[in-house]
């Protein structure tokens, strides 16, 4: 199996740049390469591998269906995420994290409701009789729900993993994820705790070129999960049809052979030419 990224690739995105040393967590210590001046640097060998595993890990679970969450609010990633997800139809959240977005997920799934029936209301004609500043509300509240929750719209479910950027800021994501034993995918600084999350890739967090890069190589191992999921989806459709054609003639050449064998034995039943019967005696 071929690796997704390398040495070099990692190393021009800035990858290996880590916080200064005296911001370190001693977890991250199997992570670090070397210091200088003053700064950590992260050993990419270490990383290249660990974006392997993260990357297959995340591949399954798209070929199987499920949703894959991208949690990255700081300002340099937001958009990144954000741009990198969308052509993938997972969901994201790149604004606040609510808070008890999964152990409350129930109550985030009303305030998504919510904003279909904002929805319905503008089109329903309700909003013709209402004040024009119920109207101005209502809309506020509407931009103000999209903003938060509009990426998030079509996760109807608990998804089955998060991937995040930066888990120091996004701790209460991690913690939430913990609690319900959502598998959790990090892109991992030295000043953050490792353990934390179950796929950790030692990088930097912080440069665009990294969380770029590292968010690339994610969502087109995704991307490779979905097509695989539907062509695996196409394939089993054709062999079904195939399966119920084949059935079908079988069917149809029992109902001939039948049909032969009902005639055949109709022929030998009865005598050709009226033999058989035994012949008149005639009377004087």
């Amino acid at each position: 199996m071929s690796l997704r990224t390398n040495f070099t690739e990692l190393l021009e995105a800035g990858s290996h740049f880590g916080h200064l040393k005296r911001k370190w967590n001693p977890a991250m210590a199997p992570y670090i390469f070397t210091e200088k001046n003053g700064i950590h640097i992260i050993d990419l060998n270490k990383t290249v591998v660990k974006i392997n595993d993260a990357a297959e890990a995340l591949k399954q679970i798209a070929k199987s269906g499920k949703k894959v969450l991208f949690v990255a609010t700081k300002k340099q990633a937001k958009d990144i995420v954000a741009d990198k997800v969308k052509p993938i139809g997972m969901p994201y959240v790149t604004e606040r994290w609510p808070g008890g977005m999964l152990t409350n997920f129930a109550t985030i799934r009303k305030a998504v409701k919510k904003m279909a029936t904002i929805d319905k209301m503008s089109t329903d004609g309700t909003f013709n009789n209402i004040s024009k500043k119920e109207k101005l509300q209502i809309s506020r509240e509407r931009a103000k729900l999209e903003t938060n929750l509009g990426s998030i719209v079509d996760l109807t479910r608990l998804p089955a993993a998060l991937f995040i950027v930066d888990i120091s800021k996004e701790h209460i994501a991690v913690a939430e994820a913990k609690r319900l034993n959502i598998p959790t995918f990090a892109i991992v600084d030295t000043n953050s705790d490792p353990n934390a999350v179950d796929y950790a890739i030692p990088a930097n967090d912080d440069a665009s070129t990294s969380i770029s890069l590292i968010t690339g190589i994610i969502t087109k191992a995704i991307e490779e999960g979905l097509s695989e999921r539907k062509m695996d989806k196409e394939a089993a459709a054709s062999e079904e049809k195939e399966t119920a054609k084949t059935s079908r003639d079988e069917a149809e050449q029992l109902a001939v052979d039948a049909k032969f064998k009902t005639n055949d034995d109709g022929g030998s039943s009865k005598p050709a030419g009226g033999a058989g019967k035994k012949p008149r005696r005639k009377v004087n």
